[in-house]
C-alpha cells in the first residue's frame, strides 16, 4: 500500500442501501489470486449489460462521475460475504474512500487493512452528498480526520488509531509488524533457554 496523503476528488454517488459484497465483485471474479485488474468487474452486473455494453445510467458510467477517487454509498455498505476482494475490487477501480451512513462490520475492516477508507457520516451530511450529486468535489484528510464538503465544511469522522496509523504509514498489519524486525530478533536472542521438561522424565 501506498501512504494514505489527503486528496481532493469528485465524489461518485450511488446511494442504494445494502450493497453486498457479491454486487461490489461477483463471485464469478473471485478465481485470481492476484488483486491487479479487480476493477475492471466491479458492480460488474450493475455496470454492464448482457452484452458486456456499459449501461450509460449507472452512476459510475456517468463521465460527472469520471476520476472519482470516493465512492458516497446507501446504507450497510459492504454487507453479505466476509470476500477481501470487495476492497480490493474498489480501490483498483480508483477509489480511496466510501462514505456510507454505516458498514457491514467484516468489510469496514477489511477495508481499513487493504488502503480503502470507510468514512462514517450522519444521515444529514449523507444527504447533503447525495444531493450535491456525482462530480462534486470533496476533500479527505486522515491525519486530521476531516472530510471536507464543496461549501468547505468540514465533517470530522472516527477511525481507531492502529488503523490510522497503518494507513498513513502505508502498511498493513504484517508490514506494521516487520518494522520491528531488529528489536523482535534482539528480545528473542536475549531470552533464556526454555525448561525442558523432558529432563526429568
Amino acid at each position: 500500500m501506498n501512504p494514505f496523503t489527503p486528496f481532493e476528488s469528485p465524489i461518485a454517488v450511488l446511494p442504494v442501501d445494502n450493497i453486498d459484497t457479491d454486487q461490489i465483485i461477483p463471485a464469478r471474479f473471485l478465481k485470481t489470486t492476484t488483486k491487479e485488474g479487480l476493477g475492471k468487474a466491479v458492480f460488474s452486473d450493475w455496470r454492464y449489460d448482457a452484452a458486456g455494453q456499459p449501461r450509460p445510467d449507472f452512476a459510475l458510467n456517468q463521465g460527472v462521475a469520471r476520476g472519482a477517487q470516493v465512492l458516497v454509498a446507501g446504507d450497510n455498505f459492504g454487507c453479505g460475504s466476509s470476500r477481501e476482494h470487495a476492497p480490493w475490487a474498489l480501490t483498483d477501480f480508483g477509489f480511496r474512500a466510501v462514505v456510507s451512513t454505516s458498514f457491514a462490520d467484516i468489510f469496514f475492516g477489511n477495508a481499513l487493512k487493504n488502503g480503502l477508507l470507510p468514512i462514517k457520516v450522519s444521515p444529514e451530511v449523507h444527504a447533503k452528498l447525495v444531493g450535491q450529486g456525482s462530480g462534486a468535489e470533496v476533500k479527505v484528510d486522515l491525519e486530521a480526520q476531516t472530510l471536507t464538503l464543496a461549501d468547505g465544511t468540514a465533517i470530522e469522522f472516527p477511525v481507531d488509531p492502529f488503523s490510522k496509523r497503518c494507513m498513513l504509514m502505508g502498511v498493513d498489519e504484517l508490514g506494521y509488524l516487520q518494522q520491528f524486525e531488529s528489536e523482535i530478533a534482539r528480545f528473542e536472542g536475549g531470552r533464556t533457554a526454555p525448561y525442558d521438561t523432558r529432563s526429568v522424565l
